[in-house]
């Protein structure tokens, strides 16, 4: 149970890697979560939001795997918010890799394995549903 996406931009690597990794961006299409991170290997990642109410809350966290800026990252996520135990195991790694081909870039995007942490199958389906959301507004955002 993995999600594996590609998805073509109309823009060169440098606006796709900006577009995912600068957090007044990710703002606008990652439901209003901030990417906070510096993009060593090692260090944390965490995406932070308000509720309607204005509270600050960090909706997902993890760390840096591997980074190799403007051409991929690779790195863990748990939500904290979800009622199940903070242990690596139920931890998801998210891998960006971008290619450049002719002015224009490939995003591929895989996430997983779901197969392996707890409620696998209902994360998988709510991150499926998100990046259908997502990706269509992430296009719009870097290509106009």
């Amino acid at each position: 149970m993995k999600i594996e996406k590609e998805v073509i931009f109309n823009v060169n690597k440098a606006k796709v890697w900006e577009l995912l990794t600068n957090p007044s961006i990710t703002k606008q299409y990652m439901f209003g979560c901030e990417v906070l991170s510096n993009w060593e290997v090692g260090n944390t990642i965490l995406w932070k939001g308000y509720t309607e109410e204005g509270k600050e809350v960090i909706y997902v966290k993890g760390e840096i795997i591997e980074c190799k800026k403007g051409d991929k990252v690779t790195f863990t996520m748990f939500d904290p918010n979800m009622e199940i135990e903070d242990i690596p195991e139920n931890y998801l790694n998210l891998t960006y890799e971008l290619i450049e081909i002719n002015n224009k870039t490939l995003l591929r995007l895989t996430q997983g394995n779901f197969a392996t942490v707890t409620q696998g199958k209902k994360r998988y389906e709510e991150s499926l549903k998100g990046w259908e959301m997502v990706i269509p507004i992430m296009k719009q955002i870097v290509e106009h």
